[in-house]
């Protein structure tokens, strides 16, 4: 990890916003920017030197509501684990959810596909947090840029999104 190659990613807009919501929410782990670009869990894990399952992976999917209405669904899973979208849309009573595609994401969120964090959404998703992000003491979540990550915890995961604890694998 560095900080001089990185000061362009600790300043950019996206950053910004998660760091003031980490600051508002009274977040004690700090924004830490990675050498390299982090798009899989596996590249986050290999560069924090922390198990695969300790990074909580901001997958954003599309929520088919019973009115038709489709709504942004935040999955925070283990980064060891493929979500079952099937398993997911039935512990919430969803019709149905469905990938969403990178212009979603960004309009849903405020952020790009690879650094979309728990946190600081445009529109606030309804969110599920994987029940397997417990086993670990800290975890690791994107903070607004394929680059930057924070520490934290399930149950502050849990806190901070408002999510409901879920398997999702």
């Amino acid at each position: 990890m560095t900080e001089a190659s990185g000061f362009e990613v600790r300043d950019s807009p996206s950053v910004l916003r998660v760091v003031q919501v980490l600051q508002e929410q009274r977040v004690r782990g700090a924004v830490t920017i990675l050498d390299e670009h982090a798009r899989t869990a596996r590249l986050a894990a290999d560069q924090l030197g922390i198990d695969i399952g300790q990074i909580a992976n901001s997958l954003i999917f599309r929520a088919h509501l019973e009115d038709g209405e489709v709504a942004p669904l935040l999955v925070l899973a283990s980064g060891a684990h493929r979500v079952d979208i099937v398993q997911v849309a039935d512990t919430l009573g969803l019709d149905e959810i469905s990938k969403a595609d990178a212009a979603f994401v960004r309009e849903h969120t405020g952020f790009a596909i690879g650094g979309v964090p728990p946190i600081a959404h445009r529109t606030p998703p309804l969110t599920v947090v994987d029940i397997a992000l417990s086993r670990y003491r800290q975890v690791w979540a994107a903070a607004g840029h394929p680059r930057a990550v924070f520490p934290t915890s399930y149950n502050e995961l849990l806190r901070l999104t408002g999510g409901q604890s879920a398997e999702v694998a």
